[in-house]
């Protein structure tokens, strides 16, 4: 069995290069640029023999250069409890989590379309956790209501593959992409909600 390049003598230097490398990805992807690992190394410093020793290949630098914040929640402790306020609030930090790793979000999305046999980078579910959490009011207001459904639902209609649309074909700006998810959002929730009167 083959030990990994990375876990093999002075790994703490080895670190920091793969760490340097990662961030002139995100640098590069920021930019608005796909890099490949040569990209990456001309843009840290380092030697393009050294990079592939670390990245075999364009897809492994661009997954590990993929955001990395994986919290529990969008929202903060002081989050609202109105499950309609809530799930607004939610919907403007995940419209901004998205601006802010638009470059990355993208790139994951190219490489989630490749015929690969891996699991694809953007179905790991990390958003429908949050949409589920920005619900959790409705176990105690509407606990008839489906609250994983419903956030599939939400996740389906409002993720960065819907914000790419908005910008890219509708040509709306940010503002008014963030805007739209929202509103969809808020249909989704309405619709739950009508579906299962209060309780």
């Amino acid at each position: 069995m083959s030990v990994p390049y990375e876990a093999t003598g002075r790994t703490g230097q080895k670190s920091r290069t793969r760490q340097a490398l990662v961030e002139s990805a995100r640098k590069l992807l920021a930019e608005g640029l796909t890099p490949r690992v040569e990209d990456a190394a001309a843009d840290a410093g380092i030697s393009r023999t050294t990079a592939y020793r670390y990245f075999t290949n364009q897809r492994a630098l661009l997954l590990a250069a993929q955001p990395q914040i994986q919290p529990d929640s969008l929202l903060g402790p002081d989050a609202p409890t109105d499950p309609r306020a809530r799930l607004d609030a939610f919907m403007r930090a995940f419209a901004e989590y998205n601006r802010e790793w638009e470059q990355q979000l993208r790139s994951a999305l190219r490489l989630s379309l490749e015929a690969r046999p891996e699991r694809p980078l953007l179905r790991r579910g990390r958003a429908i956790m949050w949409i589920e959490d920005a619900l959790a009011p409705l176990e105690l207001t509407h606990p008839a209501v489906d609250r994983r459904a419903l956030a599939v639902a939400i996740r389906s209609a409002t993720g960065i593959e819907t914000l790419i649309w908005l910008l890219d074909i509708a040509g709306q700006s940010w503002a008014q992409a963030a805007e739209t998810v929202r509103r969809t959002a808020r249909a989704l929730l309405e619709a739950a909600l009508h579906e299962h009167p209060e309780q």
